[in-house]
């Protein structure tokens, strides 16, 4: 058991992309505006979601190669849509998770800077902890961070019930209006995490056993599993603090990141107290940060990698160059769209969302074919869930665009 723990770090590089906006934006506001009446929704895609963000690790480690080198094997044309589809979305994902931790930084750390330098400011951190220390110094400061994390969500949500005197209604709930729809499939599209995030997870895997040598398929599932049902579990608390402390307040959120930031801190000190607002602080920037930290990491090493397959002399075309680009892009983005923080976090949710069946279809079809070794291909068991899963993933996509 000692071995297995030490040799955690993918699953929660996972974790720490995962349990960020889909947790703390969108989690709290199903709670604030639905009570518990959404939790048929976050289990039911953690449940369908799980083959397909589970076969990047597997993949990863039982070839030895990215699922990247696995698209480009399926066809070069699959691997092109990728590059495609990645780059339409990274810039707006980065702003959208960038833009909610400057909001936070201000409101705990002050404002004496402005939200814009805080941007900047929490880029440069970041770019700083990724050049200089590299995939090493990411693996070990994720795990003080989800920790950190994880302790300070249970305190508030155990403190949370403590102090809630008032029946607490499991009856659960489906929308029926466009808005409220359109909130669900939101709700959704990033919960637990985009899928494309299974394309991080093979390279992190990679990187993983570089670094230790002995990062097996059985402990790379290992490791998945824990922060796969790590971040079921603080979605759960996320929900539970906007139901416990937000429903039927009549509050409603502000798109601006300065604003919801000093509603979601206060509502939480309103009604539990003063001393709630350097729990509920840590864990909300922890929460944001390590969003921040981990997707400027894994989207340029995805279009390096990506570029590196499908171009030749591509070399310039580098982790730095991306994480450069990726940098500049994201500040541009945030000077122009600062006020629109719900707008930008609406249509990135909603686009993983839509491009979900693509990836569910590519990774189910990769991990069942002779491209895998036998031993590691999907179990009965897993092939029906995949199936379910993309049929599931389907549907709510046509229902989605039909309300359009």
């Amino acid at each position: 058991m000692i071995a297995k723990l030490k040799n955690l770090g993918p699953g929660l590089l996972f974790a720490g992309a995962a349990i960020g906006v889909s947790h703390l934006v969108q989690s709290t506001r199903s709670g604030a505006d639905f009570g518990l009446g959404l939790l048929w929704a976050l289990l039911l895609v953690h449940l369908f979601k799980y083959p397909f963000f589970q076969f990047g690790p597997r993949y990863a480690t039982a070839t030895g190669e990215s699922l990247l080198d696995g698209y480009k094997k399926l066809g070069k044309g699959i691997l092109m849509l990728y590059f495609i589809l990645n780059l339409a979305t990274i810039f707006t994902i980065q702003a959208g998770v960038t833009i909610v931790t400057a909001g936070l930084a201000s409101t705990l750390f002050g404002n004496f800077i402005g939200i814009k330098t805080w941007t900047v400011v929490i880029i440069i951190i970041c770019l700083l902890l990724l050049v200089m220390g590299k995939y090493k110094l990411l693996d070990r400061l994720m795990k003080i961070i989800i920790i950190t994390l994880t302790i300070s969500t249970i305190a508030a949500v155990s403190i949370a019930l403590l102090n809630n005197s008032e029946p607490i209604s499991l009856q659960q709930v489906l929308p029926e209006n466009a808005l409220e729809i359109g909130f669900l499939i939101a709700f959704m599209g990033w919960m637990p995490a985009p899928l494309d995030v299974s394309v991080w997870q093979s390279l992190w895997a990679i990187e993983k056993n570089k670094d230790t040598k002995n990062y097996t398929t059985t402990s790379a599932l290992f490791d998945f599993n824990v922060g796969y049902f790590g971040t079921i579990l603080l979605g759960i608390g996320f929900v539970l603090l906007g139901s416990l402390v937000m429903f039927n307040s009549g509050e409603t959120f502000s798109v601006s990141a300065t604003v919801f930031s000093k509603q979601l801190i206060s509502m939480y000190t309103t009604n539990l107290g003063d001393w709630a607002y350097i729990v509920i602080g840590i864990a909300a920037f922890t929460t944001m940060f390590s969003t921040t930290l981990t997707t400027l990491d894994a989207s340029p090493r995805a279009m390096e990698k990506t570029t590196e397959l499908l171009f030749k002399n591509a070399s310039k075309f580098n982790y730095t160059f991306w994480i450069a680009l990726l940098s500049t892009g994201t500040i541009c983005i945030f000077v122009f769209l600062a006020s629109e923080m719900g707008f930008l976090i609406q249509i990135a949710t909603i686009l993983s969302f839509i491009t979900a069946p693509f990836y569910a279809i590519i990774n189910y079809k990769l991990i069942s074919s002779k491209h895998t070794p036998k031993a590691w291909r999907p179990s009965k068991q897993m092939h029906l869930l995949s199936i379910m899963g993309i049929v599931f993933l389907i549907g709510f996509s046509i229902w989605y665009l039909s309300i359009l």
